[in-house]
């Protein structure tokens, strides 16, 4: 016996798991606005200064620094959120990727390099 299931039209998809859906004629564009501005404030830098680039140039980490702990918690959060972000930001997934390499034990100089790339996106928000 066959299921029988009704569908209905629930108009033009908009917004779907965090990810802001904008529909035109002759395009779609995909968008992380407010799921960025959410990581931000999650991040306790929301007023931050924007800044231009997601990373310094030639920048050279290491899981063997000598620097302060930070809270690994907090740190493997939000690199998890800017993760997520990455499906709609091909332009930060070099810096994503970078810094989720020191996930297990994370350090100061790592967490400057993450609320840095936070920095740039509050500048780069749409």
């Amino acid at each position: 016996m066959a299921a029988h299931f009704k569908m209905s039209d629930l108009g033009a998809l908009s917004y779907y798991l965090d990810i802001e859906v904008r529909q035109g004629k002759e395009h779609i564009s995909l968008g992380q606005r407010t799921y960025a501005e959410k990581l931000l404030e999650r991040s306790g830098i929301a007023e931050c200064k924007p800044c231009t680039t997601p990373m310094v140039e030639r920048l050279k980490l290491s899981k063997h620094s000598t620097t302060a702990k930070v809270d690994a918690t907090r740190y493997r959060s939000i690199v998890g959120g800017l993760r997520y972000l990455m499906h709609t930001r091909p332009d930060i997934a070099f810096v994503v990727g970078y810094v989720s390499r020191f996930m297990e034990d994370p350090r100061k100089d790592h967490w400057s390099v993450v609320k840095r790339l936070l920095r740039y996106i509050k500048g780069t928000l749409d």
